[in-house]
């Protein structure tokens, strides 16, 4: 098990976002949420082994480990150590015995064909740079019959984040090139490719009206501070003047004013879960839409 990874600059930025939050991430609900609807959605049972990709401090880890019991097991992986430790800790109190958490990139894992039968990934799957070569060695890793749930946002999801992103297009400036899958069907389409079949797209709303302010912060989260988003727009922003800069962030909160209403700013936050099967050469594929 290595002790450190050889990462990128975007890899690198995420890990260290993850790390300087790790002591107070499980503070937040919303992340605990997604990841108890992708286990519902799932339906993980007993004796199964399980890979959760971006397992954070174990919040899903640990109880699929309960739900598998103790003839399954469940690996969690994830980039940032210090993540990793809290769930190290977690597990070391409750003494479970059926689980263990690996420092590795999702994109570069190496385990042997056909040794798990649920592929899990909460709260992570936007951050893959190579989306369709990832989920194709995932697609690996699981027996034949073996199944996938994903979560992602959809593409309307964070309203001051694709509020910024159609204004900096205007300015032919890319935000999240990678980060966003796209439309259901584009959804279903990446799945597809990558062999999965029986391909289900579970919708949820979790939408809020928020704040002008917290809608604009996305400017300094993703334009102005250090992250791994900001890393993949700072070659074009560098080319920006104060003036230009100022000009975008101008028109980037003028959009957010149309949008203002008595009781906030809408923030869309449309969820899909995305299950898929590898197909098993005794059981016919189909194709289906669930959306709800």
């Amino acid at each position: 098990m290595p002790s450190s990874l050889n990462l990128d600059s975007y890899k690198q930025a995420i890990a260290d976002s993850y790390d300087r939050r790790s002591s107070t991430y499980d503070e937040g609900e919303w992340r605990k949420l997604i990841c108890e609807h992708l286990l519902s959605y799932s339906q993980v049972h007993k004796r199964q082994a399980v890979l959760d990709i971006g397992t954070g401090t174990g919040y899903l880890a640990i109880a699929v480990a309960k739900k598998v019991g103790s003839q399954g097991s469940v690996v969690g992986v994830d980039l940032s150590s210090k993540m990793l430790n809290q769930a190290r800790s977690k597990v070391k109190e409750i003494k479970l015995s059926n689980i263990q958490f690996q420092l590795a990139d999702a994109e570069k894992l190496d385990y042997q064909d056909a040794c798990f039968d649920y592929v899990l990934c909460a709260n992570t799957f936007p951050w893959i740079s190579d989306k369709e070569t990832t989920l194709k060695s995932w697609y690996r890793f699981l027996k034949p019959g073996g199944r996938i749930a994903v979560h992602t946002p959809a593409d309307t999801a964070y309203v001051g984040s694709v509020v910024l992103r159609r204004v900096l297009a205007t300015h032919n400036i890319e935000l999240e090139p990678s980060n966003r899958l796209g439309s259901i069907e584009q959804c279903k389409e990446l799945f597809a490719t990558a062999g999965f079949r029986n391909i289900e797209i579970k919708q949820e709303q979790h939408g809020r009206y928020i704040s002008f302010e917290s809608a604009s912060a996305y400017w300094k989260s993703i334009v102005e501070a250090p992250t791994a988003l900001s890393l993949k727009i700072s070659d074009d922003i560098s080319q920006c003047s104060p003036t230009q800069l100022a000009e975008i962030k101008s028109e980037f909160e003028a959009a957010l004013v149309t949008q203002q209403t008595e009781e906030g700013i809408w923030d869309n936050l449309t969820t899909l879960y995305v299950l898929g099967q590898k197909p098993d050469v005794n059981q016919p594929s189909s194709y289906k839409d669930e959306s709800q």
